[in-house]
């Protein structure tokens, strides 16, 4: 009986699968037969020569090098951001005066895109990684502390309440009662915040990459830079498009599964 359960459910998947693919499939044959009515000598790309390009770039260890460079500098600015606009969210959340305070300071700045302020980053940080740091933990700190503080203040009040009355010291109550009451709202910034530090470390490395000329900061966004810039390899720069966007999927999948696992009752 299982057997033929589970059958049945993966030939109601296989025609779901087929439907999912066969667009991009339809779209990637149209984009070739175009191609192939082009001049030889045309700089537009095809899928045929983003494959060989891809294969070309990962044979010489610049594409994997660069995507390291990129993703680690998002590491490393978005645990800056999660550390200080949970830790400022939480603040605001449960304190009514610090929300009164601070609230219009961060509502004037939070308006200002991450690229508006990578001229004053060069200009204090340089043009190497801290400056790309810097940006990637100002775009994800906001997301990170508007979902917090919202999902502060609208712990239920009633659990607080008998926390207190039962004893239970503050800080339990906050690790105890808030923080995962919390949590759904702060997995949510969390992946907003690292979508948005994504799109802005590829920005900022395509900015710092014109700045320098070229430079030495590395990152994925001055691939495509230089590919831009000099070379002028159109397959080169698809083929860094593709690896951004594929690489936001797999992120975005993560927090998804992370979801699942760390808050089950919200299925």
């Amino acid at each position: 009986m299982s057997a033929t359960l589970a059958l049945s459910s993966a030939g109601r998947r296989t025609p779901d699968m087929l439907r999912a693919i066969a667009l991009p499939i339809t779209l990637l044959v149209a984009w070739q037969l175009w191609a192939m009515t082009l001049p030889d000598d045309t700089r537009a790309p095809s899928p045929a020569s983003v494959v060989a390009a891809f294969v070309r770039l990962c044979a010489s260890g610049n594409l994997p090098i660069s995507l390291a460079q990129s993703f680690g500098r998002v590491l490393v600015g978005f645990a800056i951001g999660l550390v200080l606009g949970v830790s400022l969210g939480t603040l605001m959340g449960a304190s009514r005066a610090v929300r009164r305070n601070i609230e219009p300071i961060i509502e004037s700045f939070r308006p200002i895109a991450p690229m508006a302020v990578l001229p004053i980053a060069i200009l204090w940080f340089g043009t190497g990684t801290p400056a790309g740091l810097s940006i990637v933990g100002y775009a994800a700190f906001f997301p990170m502390l508007l979902s917090t503080a919202q999902g502060v203040s609208r712990t239920d009040r009633n659990l607080v309440q008998a926390a207190r009355t039962m004893g239970v010291s503050r800080f339990r109550i906050l690790a105890k009662v808030i923080v995962p009451a919390a949590l759904p709202s702060i997995l949510l910034g969390a992946r907003l915040g690292m979508g948005v530090a994504w799109t802005a470390i590829i920005a900022a490395e395509l900015a710092v990459g014109a700045k320098s000329g070229g430079g030495s900061s590395g990152g994925i966004g001055q691939m495509m830079f230089i590919f831009y810039s000099y070379s002028i390899d159109m397959n080169g720069i698809v083929v860094c498009m593709i690896v951004v966007g594929v690489v936001a999927l797999f992120i975005d999948r993560l927090f998804r599964i992370a979801e699942r696992h760390l808050i089950p009752w919200r299925q």
